[in-house]
This record gives C-alpha cells, sequence and structure tokens, in this order.
C-alpha cells in the first residue's frame, strides 16, 4: 500500500523546494528590534492583500486572535461570536485567561452569525450587566465545515457593530479559501472589519505563521501586545521568506483543493452510513456524518488510518476531511477508494 495519505488538516503540508530555497537565502534581523527586512516585506504584503494600513507577523492564528481580542475588549466584557466559533472550541479559553473577556455565544446556522441575532444579543447599557465589548466573525467557518459569508451578509454584522459603536474582528484563518469559492478578492472580504487575522499554514502551504492586519495604531499597540504574549521574535525572516512564497503562491493552489473537496464529498455521499450533503461543501472542508454501523467518530477515523486514510474526529458522530496542496487528485481517488473499501468491510 502506498504511504498515508493525511487529510486531518491543510496544516499538514510540507514546505516546497521554492520555500525552502527562500528560507535558506533570506536576508534576517532582529525583528524585536524592527530590523528583519523579510518580515516587513511580508507584512506590508499581507497588509495590501487585505485591504488594511499595516500587518503583523505572528507565530499562530490563535495568537492573532487574541491579541484582537485583547486590545479591543476590556476585562470583564463579552464578545459576541458562534457558539462553533474557533475562538470558542479551539484558543483553550485564551479570552479569559489572557484578557479576562467571556464568550457570548449564538448558534448559528451553517456558523453563519444572524446580524439580528447580534443586535438582540448586544448588552444594554445598564450598571448590573456585563458590556458587550467585541464582536467576532469567521469566515471560512471550520467547524461548520468550511462555509463561507458572502459580501452583503459580512455588510449586515459590520451594520451592526457600527450602530452600536462596537469593534468587529475577522478571524480569517482561510479568508483565501472563502475568497477563491466566491470568486473574489481578500481584501472585499476584509473591508470594514478593525482587524483581520489569517493564516499562512492552512491552505496557502507556509510551515508556520499568521498575519494580523488593521489600521497602523491598532498593529502599533499590537506589536507591543505580541511581545506581552511571548511572541516576541529573531531573525524570523527566514520564515517569513516561506510566508511570502506562500502569499504569492498558495492561492493558486486553493480551487484544485476546492474541486477535490467536491470530487470527495460526492463519493462520500453515496456510501452506505456516511450522509453528507455534497452542495454544503464549498471550501475544502468536508465533514461528514457516520450512521451507528460504522461506529463512533473516533472508532471509524482509526479504521480509516489503517487503510492509509487519516482523519480527524470532529465530534461522537461526525469525522472531517480537508483537501490541501499535498494531496493533488490521484490521491484523493486513491482516498476515496480506500474509504469505501473500509465502509464495506464495516457494513457488508
Amino acid at each position: 500500500m502506498d504511504a498515508k495519505i493525511d487529510l486531518r488538516s491543510d496544516t499538514v503540508t510540507r514546505p516546497d523546494a521554492e520555500m525552502r530555497r527562500a528560507m535558506a537565502e533570506a536576508e534576517v534581523g532582529d525583528d524585536v528590534f524592527g530590523e528583519d527586512p523579510t518580515v516587513t516585506r511580508l507584512e506590508e504584503e499581507a497588509a495590501a492583500r487585505l485591504g488594511h494600513e499595516a500587518g503583523l507577523f505572528v507565530p499562530s492564528g490563535t495568537m492573532g486572535n487574541q491579541i484582537s481580542l485583547h486590545l479591543h475588549a476590556r476585562p470583564g466584557c463579552d464578545v459576541i461570536c458562534d457558539a462553533a466559533s474557533h475562538i470558542v472550541h479551539y484558543e483553550m479559553d485564551a479570552m479569559a485567561a489572557l484578557s479576562g473577556l467571556l464568550p457570548r455565544t449564538l448558534p448559528s446556522p451553517q456558523g453563519l452569525l444572524d446580524p439580528a441575532a447580534v443586535e438582540a444579543t448586544i448588552a444594554p447599557d445598564l450598571v448590573y450587566r456585563a458590556r458587550t465589548g467585541l464582536i467576532v466573525v469567521e469566515n471560512s467557518h471550520n467547524f461548520a465545515g468550511g462555509t463561507v459569508y458572502d459580501r452583503p451578509h459580512l455588510d449586515a454584522l459590520i451594520a451592526v457593530a457600527r450602530r452600536h459603536r462596537l469593534p468587529i474582528h475577522l478571524d480569517g484563518a482561510r479568508i483565501f479559501n472563502a475568497a477563491a469559492a466566491l470568486g473574489t478578492t481578500t481584501a472585499a472580504l476584509a473591508a470594514g472589519f478593525d482587524s483581520v487575522m489569517f493564516c499562512l499554514s492552512k491552505g496557502l502551504g507556509a510551515p508556520v505563521g499568521s498575519l494580523l492586519c488593521g489600521g497602523r495604531g491598532f498593529i502599533h499597540e499590537a506589536r507591543r501586545v505580541r511581545k506581552m504574549f511571548g511572541g516576541g521574535m529573531r531573525q524570523v525572516g527566514v520564515l517569513a521568506a516561506a510566508g511570502l512564497v506562500a502569499l504569492r503562491k498558495g492561492p493558486e493552489h486553493l480551487a484544485a483543493d476546492h474541486e477535490n473537496a467536491a470530487l470527495l464529498a460526492g463519493a462520500l455521499a453515496e456510501l452506505p452510513g456516511i450522509h453528507i450533503d455534497p452542495a454544503t461543501v464549498r471550501t475544502n472542508i468536508v465533514i461528514f456524518h457516520v450512521a451507528p454501523e460504522l461506529g463512533a467518530a473516533g472508532a471509524f477515523v482509526e479504521a480509516l488510518a489503517k487503510v492509509g486514510v487519516l482523519g480527524a474526529p470532529f465530534g461522537p458522530d461526525r469525522v472531517r476531511l480537508v483537501t490541501h496542496r499535498d494531496a493533488p487528485r490521484p490521491r484523493i481517488e486513491e482516498a476515496i477508494a480506500r474509504i469505501r473499501g473500509c465502509v464495506r468491510a464495516r457494513v457488508g
């Protein structure tokens, strides 16, 4: 059997030859002193791509999000977000631990916040109520299966924030995937937000790193908070060089990733015991339900691993597979064949 096909996440990609060469040849300096020219170039290009004034290179998307929350809201405030958002499920309750904030979660269809529900949740100005400090939007939405907000939906959410004089942050970890799915630009999706974070290490293929973008004053303060959170790095241009390659070349691979995800979803929908609507797969994330005859999600993922396909349980009966640049069409076709054989072995 061929090597395992790793579809646990698009974070599993390896830096390609061009990235490794760029890393080896990178011009570097001490970034805490603001002296790394490669980092500066990455931050400037990232901000331009997002349509914001300035950018900040951070080790992870979680740090980028948490810096934003720390700056936008005061301790003791609520953060309005979707109940299944990344900042709730996958950031270790950092908003409480680091900034004294609490999530005010809303259950949302496909992970997409309803502007009317958001407005109804904003706390009134009463001395006995915690204040609302911030609204957070996630685009694309990981836990909901890569669903995307279109521009009119974003405009409605931003309008709510403006009416109530609240900042609004975009967790755009996979904003390039969202833009590719919608046939638009990342700048168009990021417009109107007070801050935006996106990851280089997911669909774009870099080995590490994310960018936080916003106004110049905001990014100046974000640099201070990054240092406080332990994110000050030195000759980090060796990583920023890979990030530049990812930013410039990575988006061109995303359409193929989305096509592969659609192919995978369609094949899964035909298998007994697997439930998924292929029409809901908009980007590179494929989440499906497994029926009891296939076992719990964890057990089914273990069975897939035995036939050489790596996935991730996403709850008791949900499994996530993510397509990416290191799993081209032939590998996805092979994964489908292996999954088909695994399912038939379990259901007879």
